[in-house]
């Protein structure tokens, strides 16, 4: 019985942490985009354009202010540096900046 009530919470605590997730963002592979940023170095990209850690750029208020406008920055940085990523590559790095920065809810 215990057991049953355990598992039913954990089926209720993950759906409502998916719906705290941005629907361009559900399924979206944050090992991968992890994984990502380190290869193509986006940090030290963003470091060279904008000083210091390269952190500035996920700070300025207004500029990235939904999950699609991140989507479409993340792409952008994709076909500027022709780094041939596709869209699910793209989807995971948004979705670890989001997790790491943003925290864009829908």
């Amino acid at each position: 019985m215990q057991r049953a009530i355990a598992l039913s919470a954990l089926i209720l605590l993950a759906g409502w942490a998916q719906a705290e997730i941005p629907a361009a963002f559900q399924g979206a592979d944050l090992k991968l985009g992890e994984r990502l940023m380190v290869e193509h170095k986006c940090n030290q990209c963003h470091a060279q354009k904008w000083g210091r850690d390269g952190l500035d750029i996920y700070r300025p208020k207004g500029r990235i202010n939904s999950s699609s406008a991140l989507m479409t920055m993340v792409e952008a940085c994709n076909t500027d540096l022709g780094l041939g990523l596709f869209p699910e590559d793209v989807a995971a790095i948004a979705a670890v900046l989001n997790r790491e920065h943003y925290h864009f809810s829908k």
